[in-house]
């Protein structure tokens, strides 16, 4: 019987192609832990992301690839994850963190904070390594969503973050008076969210999930000229008034030369639990037809559930609360995508003007 040697494996895979980098896992060196005894083969494919969304894809053609190799009998696909990092951060920052990216909307009362919140405990529950940072500092109520009324604490002259389902959680609501209002702009701003992340012992973070504040102000100004943004995602509602709202959102990221990951459309539909019935309250499809005309990933959408703003009052979100609800699921498969645009723009040759 004939039997497969490296050569002829490697040849095999080099036709398996990453469906969304669209180049093939060996000149990708996605390829790691070969090992080939008697027809039987297995190996370890290292994915750019552990959220990939595409890994039973990446599978079967690998199974299929391999298979087809004369002498192969059996073949044990492995996975495991390196999440690459922004070097422009490493490069300005001496912090360990890989990639930030920014969660912002046109305007407030579209569900931000709760996206935000429920994206990075999604993220985390896949295996990545992920910071929440609220940076809204006008409202921060991040903490609250969570439910962690305080950060532990200081060590060598540095803030610690606090814990909460699996993620590094930074606010400013932790360092603020209940009720107290916060009136700042220019040098103060900047220096609070600054702060924010360098006086902080962050620990290796692969994605940091930074909360903005609503609207197009300082404070989105001053993040950009902080810390390098690997990009950020727009979240909008679904009536037509959405598209002149995620429009000045992407003008004002192009602006700052902060690439457009996508827009996610919140509260785009509420199924009555007792009939099934779906009803689409606040109209249907605006944030999609925004990405459409402005050329960026529509990233997916999320239907109206009490539960969301029941688990953010009670610090428990819903993608923890009620884990098998639409909802979840849906955060489940924005975070995936959320994390291959990541996976792709570091693989584009220009980080300054990755997706436009």
């Amino acid at each position: 019987m004939t039997q497969p040697n490296e050569q002829a494996v490697m040849t095999a895979l080099s036709k398996v192609q990453e469906p969304e980098l669209h180049q093939d896992l060996v000149t990708l060196n996605m390829i790691h832990d070969l090992q080939i005894s008697n027809g039987n083969v297995g190996l370890t494919v290292m994915l750019t992301t552990p959220a990939c969304p595409l890994k039973g894809q990446i599978e079967n053609d690998v199974r299929t690839a391999v298979m087809a190799v004369p002498g192969v009998q059996n073949v044990n696909v492995r996975f495991d994850a390196n999440v690459r990092a922004d070097n422009r951060i490493s490069g300005r920052l001496n912090l360990p963190i890989k990639n930030i990216v920014a969660i912002a909307s046109g305007k407030g009362g579209v569900g931000k904070s709760t996206v935000a919140a429920n994206l990075a405990v999604a993220l985390a529950q896949t295996g990545a390594s992920v910071g929440l940072l609220d940076a809204d500092i006008y409202g921060p109520n991040i903490p609250q969503m969570l439910g962690v009324a305080e950060m532990p604490p200081p060590q060598d002259q540095k803030l610690v973050p606090a814990r909460a389902y699996g993620l590094q959680l930074m606010s400013m609501g932790f360092m603020l008076k209940p009720d107290q209002a916060v009136i700042w702009r220019g040098p103060m701003l900047h220096s609070a969210i600054r702060q924010l992340f360098t006086d902080v012992a962050w620990q290796e973070v692969d994605y940091m999930i930074v909360d903005l504040p609503p609207g197009t102000g300082d404070a989105q100004l001053t993040l950009a000229q902080s810390v390098p943004l690997t990009g950020g995602v727009i979240v909008s509602t679904p009536q037509d008034v959405a598209l002149s709202d995620a429009r000045r959102g992407l003008s004002a990221f192009r602006q700052l030369q902060v690439p457009v990951i996508g827009i996610i459309e919140n509260m785009s539909y509420f199924v009555a639990p007792d009939t099934g019935h779906r009803y689409e309250i606040f109209g249907h499809g605006g944030a999609e037809r925004a990405a459409q005309e402005l050329r960026v990933p529509f990233l997916g959408r999320l239907p109206l559930d009490p539960r969301a703003r029941e688990g953010g009052d009670e610090g428990t979100p819903v993608v923890i609360s009620a884990p098998d609800s639409e909802i979840a699921q849906a955060f489940h498969e924005l975070a995936k995508q959320l994390a291959a645009q990541v996976s792709i723009l570091s693989f584009r040759p220009d980080p300054e003007l990755k997706i436009i």
